[in-house]
């Protein structure tokens, strides 16, 4: 069952120290862009993740999760929801420990594989939401 109570989504927020955000964008308009920016102002160690760009928000951009080298605590992904069951294999593979996904990226069966592997799920909640009403 995705996390959904404020204490477990503060505890979170607060734990949490470094962010791959998949589905990365170089366009402004989009959202993965405008929240990246926020998390890295937040003081989040917030990584790129897009196969398509070699650098977001002034940060090198990763083609994968794994990629990156190093365990991420959080895997934030701005993905559609049919993408997400390879989301999940990359988080698990790199060690992942929350699986957020964004508002509108909704995919139960993805969610509760993640569960089952041990990540703790947030899913069709904006991250950025979530902080400005929890954590300021």
């Amino acid at each position: 069952m995705p996390v959904e109570h404020d204490d477990e989504l503060r505890e979170i927020l607060r734990t949490t120290r470094s962010i791959a955000v998949v589905g990365a964008s170089v366009k402004p308009y989009r959202d993965a862009n405008g929240i990246a920016d926020l998390l890295i102002r937040a003081g989040y160690d917030v990584i790129p993740v897009n196969p398509a760009y070699r650098e977001t928000n002034g940060r090198k951009c990763f083609p994968t999760v794994q990629s990156i080298g190093r365990p991420v605590d959080m895997v934030d992904v701005f993905r559609n929801s049919d993408a997400v069951d390879e989301v999940v294999d990359d988080a698990l593979a790199a060690g992942a420990k929350v699986l957020w996904l964004q508002l509108d990226v909704v995919n139960e069966a993805a969610a509760r594989r993640a569960e089952q592997a041990g990540l703790r799920v947030v899913m069709d909640r904006c991250i950025a939401v979530e902080h400005r009403r929890l954590i300021r």
